[in-house]
């Protein structure tokens, strides 16, 4: 290197050492003759110090630099290799498990072979084909509800979130709780961000053991200007992802967890508004929790849930999957799909995993079934995050229709190799894989013809629409309507009582509206699949005309049940 006027040249980064320079807390900065000038973040011992020297082939001289500043360098001087890491890792570690590719070459095959021989069906028995597409389907969605029926009600008769006392919370020592990392991956969430940074101030936990990594995309210039201006702590670190595709919320992530310090990792959203003791409960439960748990789920629930009926019934939704779901399938030791938001992970496991596939929209979904796969665990802590339910329409079939549709490509993913699957997890996990993650969009793919169908029926005379479909098909379509409507209406109803929100209860009778939305939103997943399979539909936030203190009392009375 060419010194400068000042005798000092400067020192190129190792592309190999961009993740160590980051997690050990350490990057050379300048040569000042024989001597190489290292930035640090935290102390550096002896050992680690001549660990350094060796590495670096030369006599060092620590100074002080601050963690934000420190990855700031690194990020910016390897973005490729960060976006490329991001978005490739785990295709090139298994090509089978990343969504990149929508259908393998043996999926297209049986595609096409399935479409053809349906096709020459309805060509040349139309009515008999109709009739056993309807009768198959009607079987798969009676299947999927009592499926989701019969774990919600086992699960209802267990509370498998442990308690963490407070005297439990009290005994931890500042020294000796482990790093934690928060990811918070935001995109055009310039008018949240303050809230943002106000809500996660509130975590009750040690500065210089927690790191908070806000991840913003590159061209997000608005949000980062308003994160500055929202003057975050020290500990807030803003990382800029680099440019790159797929444009996710899984890529930026990837990107936080290679910058990563901490020893546990928790993801939230730009809404969220974690309880302060958050972090410290699932401290605690990790401590209580034999190895092979690996992720923590903590409950979510809305702060506006009383806004209108779209949020009441996301709020029914929310405390049913929950509070009975999540626990059926804990109880049967069924893979867990994991929630988007308030998940904490054991870091080393999350990257043993391969992080998240930035390919699929739901990557908390896969993620789950990717862990159950390797005999992992998911355990639920005690306590709530409170984020902001969907209230306008068009903004909440945009956000099922991504649901949905990483729903399909998990399912796709995962039965590419349905005997290695099989051999991993076993038949009766299979089954629940096929039966929730496959059989959750059949089903909403089926509400909307099956209602049309009814309704149809009734509308017309019976005999002429009885001489068009059997009547076994007719009656089992009204089956699918009242039992499994019935069931989730049912269902729905059992939610709020966990939470003490019996006030939600009567709402649970639109249910059946509410999934007809959801079959809608199922077919513009559908659609999507195919034309734009990784395209992420954002959902925006900060338009409810609620604030998380209007509900404060609520929320605490809906937590503990009281």
């Amino acid at each position: 290197m060419r010194p400068d006027e000042s005798g000092t040249e400067r020192v190129d980064l190792d592309a190999g050492l961009r993740i160590r320079y980051v997690q050990e807390g350490w990057v050379p900065l300048r040569r000042e003759g024989t001597t190489v000038v290292v930035g640090a973040s935290r102390p550096l011992g002896r050992v680690a110090r001549s660990g350094i020297a060796t590495v670096l082939g030369a006599d060092i001289d620590v100074i002080p630099i601050a963690q934000r500043e420190l990855v700031d360098r690194v990020v910016s001087r390897f973005p490729e290799e960060f976006a490329d890491h991001a978005a490739h890792g785990l295709a090139r570690a298994d090509p089978a498990l990343s969504a990149r590719r929508v259908l393998s070459r043996g999926q297209k095959a049986i595609a096409i072979v399935v479409l053809v021989v349906v096709l020459a069906a309805l060509v040349l028995w139309p009515l008999p084909t109709v009739i056993t597409v309807i009768g198959v389907a009607s079987v798969v969605f009676l299947a999927s509800t009592l499926f989701k029926f019969s774990v919600a009600l086992h699960g209802s008769r267990f509370d498998l979130v442990e308690r963490i006392e407070d005297e439990a919370i009290a005994a931890l020592a500042d020294e000796d709780l482990p790093v934690y990392t928060v990811l918070v991956p935001v995109f055009r969430e310039a008018r949240i961000v303050g809230r943002l940074v106000e809500n996660l101030g509130r975590l009750d936990y040690p500065a210089d053991k927690l790191e908070v990594i806000i991840l913003v995309e590159e061209e997000d210039d608005e949000t980062r200007n308003a994160i500055a201006a929202s003057e975050p702590p020290s500990n807030f670190l803003v990382v800029t992802v680099p440019r790159g595709a797929p444009q996710t919320k899984p890529r930026a992530c990837n990107v936080g967890l290679e910058v990563a310090r901490g020893e546990y990792l928790v993801i939230y959203d730009a809404e969220d508004a974690p309880e302060p003791d958050q972090l410290k409960k699932t401290v605690v439960a990790f401590g209580r929790a034999d190895a092979s748990t690996v992720v923590m789920q903590a409950s979510l629930n809305y702060f506006n849930a009383r806004e209108n009926v779209l949020t009441r019934m996301f709020a029914l939704e929310y405390s049913y999957w929950f509070d009975y779901m999540l626990a059926g399938l804990d109880v049967r030791d069924l893979p867990i799909p994991l929630g988007g938001t308030s998940n904490h992970f054991r870091t080393s496991a999350l990257r043993e995993l391969g992080g998240w596939d930035p390919f699929n929209v739901t990557e908390d979904a896969d993620l789950g079934i990717r862990a159950s796969a390797l005999g992992y665990r998911v355990g639920v802590v005690d306590s709530t995050t409170m984020e902001e339910a969907t209230s306008r329409m068009g903004v909440f079939i945009g956000q099922r229709s991504r649901w949905i549709k990483g729903y399909m490509q998990t399912a796709l993913v995962h039965a590419r190799h349905p005997a290695r699957l099989i051999g991993r997890v076993g038949w009766r996990r299979f089954l629940s894989f096929a039966l929730l993650i496959a059989g959750t969009p059949l089903t909403f793919l089926g509400v909307i013809p099956f209602t049309a169908l009814l309704v149809g029926s009734f509308a017309i005379p019976w005999a002429d629409v009885s001489a068009v479909f059997p009547p076994l098909v007719l009656w089992l379509c009204l089956l699918n309507f009242l039992v499994g409507n019935g069931l989730m209406v049912y269902l729905n109803m059992m939610g709020p009582y966990k939470r003490g929100a019996f006030w939600l209860v009567g709402w649970a009778l639109l249910n059946p509206l509410y999934w007809l939305l959801h079959s809608a939103a199922s077919y513009k997943a559908l659609w999507q699949l195919i034309t734009k399979p990784h395209y992420w539909q954002k959902t925006e936030h900060g338009m409810s005309t609620f604030e998380l203190h209007d509900t404060g009392a609520e929320a605490g009375a809906a937590t503990t049940g009281q």
